[in-house]
């Protein structure tokens, strides 16, 4: 699903250029939950936006679903993202004047709003518990169930890959848990591949793919330092 092959991404801050990432390497498989782990500043998000095609990476090869995304056009970057990926950020991006319907079906808007796509907004919004909030506005919802409107925002235009930025970094412990059970639920019966960007290691299971960066650099897949002699592509074993 997702090879990423010597990634570098280098950027100018002032009078010093930053080495974000140096080298990163891995591979996640299709359908997977996977997390990219580290500490603040470790290069973690970088990462997760490269694989959105939100930013360019200096060096190396992203491909996902057979794709290259350093190859792509802009014009063909702008289209992998708007119909085959689904963003959910720590901030929930909601739009302030539109209800919860809406909102989720902001993807939709620039080319008009098919009847399948409302009631595929709508099955969504009750299957995260929010069928008798269609609506309501975000000022009229708690963070969990802004939140929720941001997940089905994300996985209504059924896409093949959905990147969550720490995404109950502004919950508290017990809403960030039903969001996870949510994220969980929802990847399971899609069979989307879901890579979260997280430094609360407590939602991880012994199941999923954790990929811990550090200083730009891949020091580990489940704990394990990766060997030299694989360091190109990491597979999960």
């Amino acid at each position: 699903m997702i090879d990423v092959v010597e990634v570098h991404k280098r950027y100018k801050s002032g009078n010093r250029w930053v080495e974000a990432l140096r080298g990163v390497s891995c591979h996640i498989e299709r359908g997977r939950f996977a997390f990219i782990v580290g500490p603040s500043g470790s290069g973690k998000s970088t990462l997760l936006y490269l694989l959105g095609a939100v930013d360019r990476p200096t060096g190396g090869s992203i491909i996902v679903d057979g794709q290259d995304l350093l190859a792509m056009s802009e014009s063909a970057q702008n289209g992998y993202r708007r119909d085959q990926v689904g963003f959910i950020f720590q901030s929930f991006n909601l739009i302030s004047n539109l209800t919860a319907l809406e909102n989720v079906l902001v993807p939709f808007m620039p080319r008009g709003i098919s009847p399948e796509a409302r009631q595929r907004a709508i099955d969504l919004l009750t299957r995260v518990g929010l069928g008798d909030r269609l609506d309501h506005r975000p000022y009229q919802m708690s963070g969990g169930e802004q939140q929720r409107v941001a997940i089905a925002r994300a996985l209504v235009k059924r896409p093949i890959l959905v990147l969550a930025d720490e995404p109950t970094g502004e919950l508290d412990s017990r809403t960030g848990d039903e969001i996870y059970t949510i994220l969980r639920q929802l990847q399971e019966s899609s069979d989307v591949t879901l890579v979260v960007v997280t430094h609360d290691r407590r939602f991880i299971r012994p199941n999923d793919l954790v990929l811990e960066i550090q200083d730009g650099q891949m020091i580990s897949r489940n704990g394990h330092v990766p060997s030299p002699a694989h360091s190109a592509v990491a597979t999960p074993g």
